[in-house]
């Protein structure tokens, strides 16, 4: 029995859809707040449910067992993979959901050309150019995206890797893309499938050689600016099977991604153009081999803990490393017992700390810490010369001073918290090894600097009770 219900563009299936982008919008604006963003992500999961049905309920939708065999497959390897991935490793798990989006929306591209072949008639310029569009943006998003994935979970290496006449390479491949899509538009009353899946094999290599020579320090932000490829790609998909939930969709994920692809570049003080084309990321093993040389002053947890009981004011930087320790509770229990003892405690938050925006105030959302005692850079710099204690868990590349003093550093320029500015500063690492920007930290040779080798969420532990036992 046909499950069919729903005209296309008719009334109530484009009613239908109106709902389901009104609920990503209001997601996406509840996902702006800690406090919210959990609400948002379901208001956000039931417009996607509400669209995926409605679809479903298409006048022309078939093949029924394909379908709900996807829909189970899919469903299953979601929810597997939402429970058991960490959040250090959410920033290569957007990588991979994003890769799969570019996938899917090439492929759709192609399933709909190989549908109006068969048709036998002209394909209309309305539906092939934005078929085009889709197919192009869509496998180069999706092989970039696998590429970025694999930077991030070391499956490759991160520093740049580059092939020789790289860039000569990728104009062939792109003006090769550009004018096999010009050859099949001209002649689109007989197109040549060959043609078409030709330009997504260069489309893909594009992708690929586009992205491998970009540093792994960078690779957050390709990963959002292939996320807006993706949705452009999705938006063009929309246009050429006249869906509008996927145009508005589309449009929504391109415009939020780009967004933020530029929001990353700016706190991080370099163009979008000089992280594709730059390549910095991903340390030499060499370039650690110095860091042991410098003098360094080293103490323990209880010397921690007087410095810190005993100020007035104490401003802790969380990084990646306290997102690896998962010390997020561990630090909060740390922060209270010292307010117990009237020290004002605040966190400042690098816009990409942790390798991915908002990453900090999740994990430290998870563990009950007051949404405003979380202060912006901007916001926490101007009180570092009055903080008597900064301590750094975790973070490196976002507290290094030399991208301020050093003119021909790699990070030269960004952005950082000032935390060298407070009267001390404690940094809790392992090692002294390099961030992820694969450069030495200045920071942890300073004269008011010291180090506290350990794992954060056990050191912020001692802490805590050396504090309650003063």
């Amino acid at each position: 029995m046909p499950l069919a219900v729903l005209a296309p563009g008719g009334a109530a299936s484009t009613a239908l859809y109106i709902v389901a982008f009104s609920l990503f919008i209001i997601g996406i604006k509840r996902g702006t707040h800690p406090t919210t963003a959990k609400q948002g992500n379901l208001i956000a999961a039931v417009g996607m449910g509400v669209a995926v049905i409605t679809t479903l309920l298409l006048d022309g939708i078939g093949n029924w067992g394909v379908l709900f065999g996807a829909l189970i497959v899919g469903s299953a390897i979601g929810v597997v993979a939402s429970v058991r991935v960490q959040m250090t490793d959410m920033p290569q798990m957007v990588a991979l959901y994003n890769g799969v989006g570019g996938g899917a929306v090439a492929l759709i591209a192609w399933a709909e050309f190989r549908h109006e072949l068969s048709l036998g008639e002209t394909i209309p310029l309305d539906l092939l150019i934005p078929g085009l569009l889709s197919a192009v943006v869509g496998s180069v998003s999706f092989w970039g995206s696998n590429i970025a994935f694999g930077k991030l979970q070391g499956i490759i290496p991160g520093q740049p890797i580059k092939v020789f006449g790289q860039q000569v390479i990728n104009a062939l491949l792109l003006v090769g893309v550009i004018a096999a899509c010009v050859i099949l538009a001209i002649n689109n009353d007989a197109p040549s499938e060959w043609v078409f899946i030709g330009v997504l094999i260069a489309s893909a290599i594009l992708g690929v050689l586009v992205v491998l020579p970009i540093g792994g320090a960078d690779m957050p932000v390709v990963i959002s600016l292939l996320n807006a490829f993706t949705g452009l790609a999705a938006a063009s998909a929309g246009f050429a099977l006249d869906n509008v939930a996927l145009i508005v969709a589309g449009t929504i994920v391109g415009s939020s991604g780009t967004i933020l692809t530029l929001e990353m570049a700016t706190a991080m003080n370099r163009s979008v153009g000089h992280i594709l084309f730059a390549g910095f990321g991903g340390a030499p093993a060499a370039s650690q081999g110095s860091t042991e040389e410098r003098p360094v002053t080293s103490v323990n947890a209880q010397d921690a803990a007087i410095k810190m009981a005993y100020a007035d004011s104490v401003v802790i930087v969380p990084g990646y490393g306290m997102a690896v320790a998962q010390a997020q509770h561990s630090v909060k229990e740390m922060a209270d017992e010292l307010e117990k003892r009237g020290v004002t405690v605040d966190y400042a938050i690098h816009p990409v700390a942790g390798r991915m925006p908002g990453h900090m105030n999740v994990l430290l959302a998870e563990a009950d810490v007051p949404y405003e005692k979380l202060k912006e850079m901007e916001e926490i710099n101007p009180e570092m010369p009055r903080t008597d204690v900064a301590l750094i868990i975790g973070a490196n590349d976002v507290t290094n001073p030399a991208a301020k003093n050093d003119p021909d550093s790699p990070i030269a320029g960004m952005p950082i918290i000032e935390v060298d500015q407070a009267q001390q500063v404690i940094v809790i690492k392992r090692s002294l090894s390099p961030g992820f920007a694969g450069i030495d930290n200045d920071l942890f040779y300073a004269e008011n600097t010291s180090m506290l080798f350990d794992d954060a969420k056990q050191a912020a532990a001692d802490i805590a009770a050396e504090v309650q036992n003063l």
